[in-house]
């Protein structure tokens, strides 16, 4: 007679899918490169040395079908990766790969992406029929980054997208809604823009944002992204501000976001895009997830959805960390034996800061958000150190690791070339369409050289308080501006103040500068429909007398000289600083890239943190060479209190009026004459 075990319904097998014909995809000439066949090679030949296959169902690989593609991709797109692997496409291949972004092509290319998404759709279907209790798709080239019309970031397909879209079309599969969870290193933008509106899917993708300058860059990895339409509320981005996450921190992301989510949402299935680029030694992720840690989060998500979980490998590029990591997934799907392991280090500080962000964006659309995290839970944090910082803004750190060196990564001409591919990556350039028109004058751009200059102020001695340089500055440095200036800072010496540090004739102290010494890399001057006036009765730097404003509103029956100054992003954080209060250092931006999202869309912002300062409204002023306008000034309150009589308007001191007659005269805008008459004319009229 059996015992109670013997007669308990036997739980379904777990799937492997693994197909030596996607290993055809690689560079036409054989030179080396992160997304190569021996990614999948090297996790299957780890899982046999394990004995895993015999444990499990092994499935060959599948093409997909064009319908089933179809679903997520253009049909121009699909024509296109169906054909490039023709012999019509021998002469033509490379070109067509280098204009597209960190792709390559051969002969074996179509095959392997028609195997990768078919195969993902093969495994979401037995696991939905329940043939497979859950299953793991070894499959590539990988596919979160592909979009409905462009192949991007090695992806040809989306191969996760294809599968969730296969079953939310099959009804008789009973899959209503499904949760896709990304913990690949870099963002899914391709899966989050096809599923933006659609309630029935869930993406959550946790990834290196740093500021958005991280592939593959720009705004749609940041925590503001939260669906639109039906949608809203079922994306959910989690930005890191920088490298060095492990274990710890996506183990509170779990407990703090992503669970108390999941619990409400009660998917029918889980997909994930399993990417292990986050593991630790990986060249391209800079975080540092063991074996144990990828287990852990599993083992989270496995008490879901009855327990069905699709499986679809995307990045991963240190042989061994893949390997590993692939290895402890599939043990924790068969419920083996834990995986040996523990949480020895606390999450960042910016861990829990970027969890309380993405709590108070998502908390009107999942009420268990709401509630406040314990003070004790948030003061057991570390900071990122130097030695972390400089560990992972390079992939050839100095830094030891906890795995002592690594024995299967890449030669060193193969990490050269790993750092050639993503270095352009670094460099972000937002890239809006054009919301609202100014009226400009004629104008040129100054690239500025340093001969036709004028003095520098020399830098103040409090340069010292950027000595620990924070991640985001690292990325914002990178991201430029057009910074427009209608008061002092007209005049080039004065706004170098603000960048150099010290101080010109006429100012009653020293700025501190930025921590960003670079000279602008463009100077140039344009008008734009908004009215300039002057308030207040005396200021710190000037003394006696208003100061410069600009109306928020735009008024096309008024015109206003602005000098423009194209510096970093960085910077432009910096000058708000100085413009609004005391203090000389932050550690994180007052104006990050969602605040420049929001400027883009709805014209201005007033800063929170700055409400108490003179200039806390950022203002978009258009776009010039694809880079965003952006000035500051007072908030429509100060204007009422200004129309009311509450804060005085009072022409410019004397020194004031001089430094602005020299930006108007020194910048060809009028002779000195008429620059006095245009600045007493904005001070005499009334708001």
């Amino acid at each position: 007679m059996g015992s109670n075990e013997d007669r308990r319904p036997r739980r379904p097998p777990v799937g492997l899918l693994y197909d030596e014909r996607m290993c055809r995809h690689s560079t036409a000439d054989g030179e080396p490169h992160p997304e190569c066949p021996d990614r999948i090679r090297s996790i299957w030949e780890k899982l046999k040395s394990e004995g895993i296959p015999q444990r499990c169902v092994v499935l060959n690989g599948k093409e997909a079908e064009d319908e089933h593609i179809a679903s997520v991709h253009t049909n121009g797109h699909i024509k296109l990766i169906k054909a490039i692997s023709s012999e019509q496409f021998d002469s033509r291949r490379d070109k067509i790969a280098s204009k597209l972004d960190s792709i390559y092509l051969n002969k074996g290319s179509s095959e392997a992406a028609y195997l990768a998404a078919g195969s993902v759709v093969e495994v979401c279907k037995r696991v939905a029929e329940g043939e497979l209790s859950s299953g793991f798709a070894i499959v590539r080239p990988p596919g979160h980054h592909a979009e409905a019309d462009e192949a991007m970031g090695f992806c040809l397909f989306n191969n996760i997208a294809i599968g969730a879209n296969f079953l939310l079309d099959k009804p008789e599969l009973g899959i209503k809604k499904i949760l896709i969870v990304d913990w690949d290193v870099h963002h899914g933008n391709g899966t989050q823009k096809m599923f933006y509106k659609d309630p029935r899917v869930l993406f959550f993708s946790v990834h290196r944002f740093d500021f958005g300058s991280f592939y593959p860059a720009g705004l749609d990895g940041a925590y503001c992204m939260i669906g639109e339409g039906p949608g809203a509320g079922y994306n959910i981005n989690v930005p890191w501000e920088h490298g060095y996450c492990g274990d710890a921190d996506y183990n509170v992301i779990w407990d703090h976001v992503l669970i108390p989510i999941v619990k409400d949402y009660n998917p029918d299935i889980i997909l994930i895009s399993a990417g292990f680029d986050a593991a630790i030694n990986d060249p391209l992720g800079g975080c540092r997830i063991t074996p144990y840690g990828y287990s852990l989060l599993l083992t989270k998500l496995m008490q879901f959805a009855q327990g069905k979980i699709v499986m679809a490998l995307e990045g991963g590029y240190n042989l061994t960390s893949l390997a590993n990591s692939v290895l402890a997934c599939v043990k924790t799907l068969l419920e083996e034996k834990t995986i040996n392991g523990s949480l020895r280090d606390h999450p960042f500080e910016s861990t829990w800061r970027v969890i309380q962000q993405v709590r108070h964006e998502l908390k009107s659309f999942w009420p268990s958000l709401a509630l406040e995290i314990p003070q004790e839970l948030l003061a057991c944090s570390r900071t990122l150190t130097q030695a972390q910082l400089n560990y992972y803004a390079g992939s050839d750190s100095d830094v030891e690791n906890e795995e002592g060196p690594s024995s299967e990564v890449f030669s060193a001409n193969v990490v050269e070339g790993v750092e050639d591919m993503i270095q352009p990556f670094l460099f972000l350039s937002v890239d809006e369409d054009k919301l609202g028109e100014t009226k400009t004058s004629d104008h040129k751009s100054n690239n500025l050289d340093s001969s036709e200059r004028h003095t520098v102020p020399e830098a103040s001695d409090s340069r010292d308080i950027y000595k620990n340089i924070s991640s985001w500055r690292i990325a914002y440095s990178k991201i430029d501006i057009w910074y427009a200036t209608f008061g002092s800072n007209m005049w080039e010496p004065r706004f170098l103040c603000y960048i150099r540090g010290g101080q010109v004739e006429g100012m009653s102290q020293p700025c501190h500068g930025s921590r960003d010494e670079s000279l602008p890399k463009a100077v140039m001057w344009k008008t734009f429909p908004h009215r300039l006036f002057f308030a207040r009765s005396h200021s710190v730097t000037w003394g006696t007398g208003g100061v410069a404003f600009l109306l928020p509103e735009g008024n096309n029956n008024e015109k206003v000289h602005m000098c423009l100054y194209r510096i970093t992003l960085e910077q432009f954080n910096d000058i708000l600083l100085q413009e609004n209060v005391a203090v000389q250092h932050r550690d994180t931006p007052l104006f990050d890239l969602s605040s420049l999202q929001f400027v883009s869309e709805n014209k201005s912002k007033v800063l929170e943190e700055l409400k108490c300062g003179w200039y806390p409204n950022v203002l978009y002023l258009g776009k010039d060479d694809n880079l965003p306008i952006l000035t500051m000034t007072c908030p429509l309150s100060t204007v009422e209190e200004c129309k009311s009589g509450k804060l005085p308007m009072i022409g410019a001191s004397k020194e004031y009026m001089k430094v602005l007659v020299k930006g108007l005269v020194e910048g060809k805008q009028f002779t000195q004459d008429d620059a006095i008459a245009y600045i007493n004319q904005a001070a005499a009229k009334s708001l």
